[in-house]
């Protein structure tokens, strides 16, 4: 069973859709107990990370996620959802994130480093299709291959997690999209608004992570 974590943020209904198309016994839950009994974990999420991780952490689930986490069950992160694994982000200023993977947050316009922004005229945020680059071997990318296309909607992006990424987008800058330490993962793109490609990285997290 895949437990995916209601906290107020996130288009819930596509994402469990895809999830049943590909075979998932899933349910959207903000219970603890759901989350023990699951096999995987998926946290959605969409908006300003202030916003998302002050409302994760009132439902009282953090120290759940952290336990089972801790266990080795798998999490994987949506868009949001996978930012928040960071440990922290400079989105309309510093918030701490989950930690559970080493990085920040930073924006695409306005990061510290200019080597880190993209270009005065690129449009930001980034939407819509673009290829994956992978780097890694990974259940999440198997099914796939490079230069697939998959759908991004995002104006910040994860930092200094080299040793994390297993695949990347260009846009102007090198944006980690799929991201992996131990058994918490997570895309930056929406797989669930991805076709068949994003069908098949979902398909890989319930059948193999």
């Amino acid at each position: 069973m895949i437990a995916v974590i209601d906290y107020g943020v996130g288009n819930l209904f596509s994402l469990t859709a895809s999830l049943k198309h590909v075979g998932a016994e899933a349910i959207v839950t903000n219970k603890a107990e759901d989350l023990k009994a699951a096999d995987k974990i998926i946290l959605p999420g969409v908006g300003a990370f202030e916003d998302a991780i002050a409302k994760l952490r009132a439902t009282g689930l953090v120290s759940t996620i952290d336990e089972e986490v801790a266990k080795g069950k798998p999490l994987m992160g949506i868009c949001l959802g996978m930012q928040l694994l960071f440990e922290k982000s400079y989105e309309y200023g510093e918030f701490d994130g989950l930690g559970y993977i080493k990085g920040s947050v930073i924006s695409m316009r306005d990061a510290e480093d200019p080597a880190k922004r993209v270009k005065p005229d690129t449009k930001v945020p980034q939407i819509g299709w673009n290829a994956l680059h992978i780097v890694k071997d990974d259940v999440l990318t198997a099914p796939i291959k490079d230069g697939d296309h998959v759908y991004f909607v995002h104006g910040y992006y994860a930092d200094e997690c080299e040793d994390a990424i297993v695949a990347y987008t260009d846009y102007d800058v090198k944006v980690p999209a799929i991201v992996r330490q131990g058994s918490v993962c997570g895309t930056q793109f929406h797989p669930e608004k991805s076709g068949n490609v994003g069908l098949s990285i979902l398909k890989g997290f319930v059948e193999n992570a």
